[in-house]
């Protein structure tokens, strides 16, 4: 692996894509996009943050934000928890450092949100701490320039690989980090042939000169995720929608439609609706799947005109929540939809 580092940073160094992130070594601009890029890919992240940084361009200015505008800017991206652990980190740097981005990085590994591939990458990258940030990018060059049939979900092995990586990082550690994952995500490729024939560590690479590198690393099989099933309403009156914010689990405090675990008859939808001196007309709305990292919601829908607002609810014109209330990708088929028929 030692003999990796020095064309492995050529290659970074002359190739590196243009990101807005990489502007500078500003460490709140890196530790926005690298919470950002969790679960998203680098090209819908782009016009994002963006966005994020031009509403909101420094550590205080995240800190102080409300929470309902801090969800509405990150409204596509997901896992909403990550944008709530931004705004309690920024928090922390505002009370305990002062303001000032922390360095080490054990510090910056104690701040919500942020575990040891962000911490090191961060470190490595602003303050140029020896410090490793190993994904399943360079999880899988390792794999293959050592030829070692490994599973890459296997933390001890991860943990191990870090240590070997660690010894050979040269005096600009960020350089070599976001080189070795730019590299997997752009030469090194998962699930497709890779592009050995531009790869700069094609000589070096044993899986390549033994013509084994499709086979690397080790597919593991995923788990079914579990299927949970809902029924949403769509309950308007007049040119306004209903809305409310989720209570418990999945989604907790985000704005979502009314809904109800379990597949409900149309009978069953009116009763549970109750009032039904209130309902002016009631039809079947589509259906979506939606899929989170560890399970998967099957939803069935409802659109209920009201011949009166049921008050339990916060009503809102379909302007207002598209500006104003962030909700979950999970409903955003459904919004499209009532949308989509107001129109027709």
């Amino acid at each position: 692996m030692e003999r990796i580092v020095e064309p492995l940073l050529e290659w970074y160094r002359r190739n590196k894509r243009d990101l807005p992130w990489r502007k500078d070594q500003n460490p709140y601009h890196v530790w926005i996009s690298e919470i950002m890029l969790q679960q998203t890919r680098i090209e819908a992240v782009k016009e994002y943050y963006k966005r994020f940084i031009k509403r909101i361009p420094n550590i205080r200015a995240l800190s102080q934000i409300d929470e309902d505008e801090l969800l509405k800017l990150w409204e596509g991206l997901g896992y909403y928890s990550r944008a709530r652990n931004l705004k309690k980190a920024a928090m922390t740097i505002e009370q305990e450092y002062g303001g000032i981005f922390p360095e080490e990085y054990d510090d910056i590994k104690k701040l919500s949100g942020i575990g040891e591939y962000t911490a090191g990458a961060i470190s490595s990258i602003c303050f140029d701490k020896k410090e490793v940030a190993i994904d399943g990018n360079v999880m899988r060059v390792y794999a293959r320039v050592e030829n070692e049939d490994i599973d890459v979900s296997d933390l001890k092995i991860k943990k191990k690989i870090g240590e070997k990586i660690k010894k050979i990082l040269p005096s600009k550690p960020g350089d070599f980090n976001e080189g070795i994952m730019e590299l997997g995500e752009t030469i090194c490729l998962p699930n497709a042939i890779p592009k050995c024939e531009i790869c700069p560590l094609k000589e070096l690479c044993k899986a390549h000169q033994n013509h084994c590198e499709i086979e690397l690393p080790r597919k593991v099989k995923k788990k079914e995720k579990p299927e949970e099933f809902y029924t949403v309403f769509l309950l308007l009156h007049d040119d306004e929608i209903a809305i409310h914010k989720r209570s418990t689990g999945l989604l907790k405090n985000m704005w979502e439609f009314p809904n109800l675990e379990g597949v409900l008859t149309q009978n069953e939808a009116l009763k549970w609706i109750g009032e039904d001196n209130i309902i002016s007309s009631i039809q079947e709305g589509i259906e979506n799947t939606h899929i989170f990292t560890h399970k998967k919601w099957k939803m069935k829908s409802y659109v209920v005109r009201l011949k009166k607002k049921k008050t339990e609810y916060t009503w809102v014109s379909f302007a207002e929540l598209t500006k104003d209330y962030a909700l979950p990708t999970a409903f955003m088929p459904f919004l499209k939809y009532v949308i989509r028929q107001k129109s027709e």
